[in-house]
C-alpha cells in the first residue's frame, strides 16, 4: 500500500506517537467543546502554523490539504447562502483544525506506531476477555485505508492529468473504487493466510 508518511524528518518525528496521539486528540475534542468563533480561529491558526513547521514534509500531501481547503471552502459559502455565517465558519474552523492535525499526524508517525499505542491503551480490555490485538490492528487498519484512499486517489489524479490535462473529478470514483476493493480483498486474504498459520 502506499503511505503519507514522510521520510523527510521533521521536529514532530520525534515526538513520540502516544503523545502526539493525545495531545491532537485533545486539541481536535477542544474543538467541538467550544461555540466561540474567536477561540476556534486561534485554534485553526496554530493547526496552520503546526502543520506549516513540518516543512517539505507536507509536500506529499498537498492534494489532500487542497481537498479539505476546498471542502472548508464549500461548506462555509453553503452556510452563507442559507444565511448561517456563524454555524458556517464553526464548521469551517472545526474542519481545517481536526483535518491538519490528523494530517500532520500521518505524515510524521508510522503505523506501526500507532497500532503499538493501540495495543497498550486498549490492554486492560483483555481483563474483559476482549482479545486487543485484534480490535487494534482493525483500528490501525482503519487508520490506513484512509491514508491508502487519499494515496491512490492522488496516483490516479496525476495519471489522468498527463494523459488528458485535466482533473480526473468524479471519472476516477470507479477505478479507485475498484482499487480500493481489490486491495482490501488482497490484505484480507493475507492476513487469513497468517491467522491460519
Amino acid at each position: 500500500m502506499g503511505s503519507l508518511y514522510s521520510e523527510h524528518r521533521t521536529w514532530l518525528h520525534g515526538v513520540p506517537a502516544a503523545i502526539k496521539l493525545l495531545l491532537f486528540a485533545l486539541l481536535g475534542t477542544a474543538q467541538y467543546a467550544t461555540h466561540n468563533i474567536t477561540l476556534l480561529a486561534v485554534g485553526a491558526t496554530a493547526s496552520v502554523l503546526l502543520f506549516v513547521s513540518l516543512g517539505k514534509a507536507i509536500w506529499t500531501a498537498r492534494k489532500l490539504v487542497a481537498s479539505v481547503i476546498l471542502a472548508s471552502l464549500l461548506i462555509l459559502l453553503f452556510h452563507l447562502f442559507m444565511q448561517q455565517a456563524a454555524l458556517g465558519w464553526l464548521s469551517t474552523l472545526r474542519l481545517l483544525s481536526a483535518s491538519l492535525l490528523g494530517i500532520a499526524l500521518t505524515l510524521t508517525t508510522r503505523t506501526a506506531e500507532l497500532l503499538d499505542v493501540l495495543e497498550r491503551l486498549l490492554s486492560p480490555l483483555q481483563r474483559l476477555g476482549l482479545k486487543t490485538e485484534r480490535l487494534a490492528l482493525q483500528l490501525a487498519m482503519m487508520l490506513r485505508f484512509t491514508e491508502h484512499f487519499f494515496v491512490v486517489w492522488k496516483r490516479l489524479d496525476d495519471a489522468h492529468r498527463l494523459r488528458t490535462g485535466k482533473a480526473g473529478g468524479i471519472s476516477l470514483l470507479a477505478p479507485l473504487t475498484i482499487h480500493m476493493l481489490t486491495s482490501a480483498r488482497r490484505v484480507a486474504d493475507t492476513l487469513e493466510m497468517r491467522m491460519g498459520e
